[in-house]
């Protein structure tokens, strides 16, 4: 594909995405389909000759978005909200076609420079003390990947702290206490996994009517670890919780 044919192909595929966001409330929010059906309507193995780009979008049009369930539609209310809209896919298109790794400021300046300022916006926002903005000593941020990911980040860096960094030399993990309620994501058990902490030391703290911790139970678990020897690192506060949309204090 030339850079022509580029132009030509994503006219083709933004036409696409338009009309099915436009009649999106005309489908049904879920598939029609039985495990297999998508399946069984692709080759079994691997092509051996390459097809037009005219007749991939076709296979898109009339095999992959009826098995699709349509996140987008207006009356999809699972999981949680994933929303899209037209300056994001823009954005998306925008960065797969510019195709840079921010890693660090060498390997792309500009990347480096508006996620900072980026953090820098959200800090002013949510109203957080200047220590965190990227300016002090202490502040400053980086946008991670994922939830999951970000969890064990915070994961990790509390561990850190609470050891002076013993742990990454000794790896003894065991006194180390983590606090979340039941309605804490998935996520929050699986990172503490990951960072060596294990189940037996991840505290369930109580929740109220609205499934909000109750920030009494939490302390008094806190001074009944500490009493006992132990070392509260890490305490998982959600602001909307996946199963409930509970907001802890």
């Amino acid at each position: 594909m030339d850079a022509q044919e580029f132009r030509a192909n994503g006219q083709a595929v933004i036409e696409l995405i338009a009309q099915y966001l436009e009649t999106i409330e005309e489908r049904p929010v879920t598939a029609d389909v039985k495990p297999g059906d998508v399946r069984h309507q692709l080759p079994a193995h691997p092509p051996t000759a390459p097809e037009s780009f005219e007749s991939v979008l076709a296979d898109v049009s009339n095999i992959i978005i009826p098995g699709l369930t349509h996140w987008q539609h207006p009356n999809f209310f699972a999981f949680f909200p994933g929303n899209s809209s037209y300056p994001s896919i823009l954005a998306d298109l925008l960065t797969a076609g510019l195709g840079v790794q921010g890693m660090s400021w060498l390997s792309s300046p500009a990347c480096t420079e508006v996620e900072t300022l980026m953090l820098d916006w959200m800090q002013e926002l949510l109203g957080l003390p200047e220590s965190f903005r990227s300016t002090t000593a202490s502040g400053g941020g980086v946008i991670q990947g994922s939830a999951s990911e970000a969890t064990l980040s915070s994961i990790l860096a509390a561990r850190w702290r609470i050891t002076e960094g013993h742990v990454n030399r000794d790896g003894d993990t065991t006194k180390l206490i983590a606090y979340c309620t039941s309605q804490s994501h998935s996520s929050i058990e699986k990172g503490l996994r990951i960072a060596g902490i294990g189940t037996q030391n991840i505290r369930i703290i109580e929740h109220d009517a609205s499934f909000a911790m109750v920030a009494d139970a939490l302390e008094a678990q806190i001074l009944a670890d500490q009493a006992a020897g132990l070392i509260p690192f890490w305490v998982c506060s959600t602001h909307g919780t996946t199963s409930s949309g509970a907001f802890d204090p």
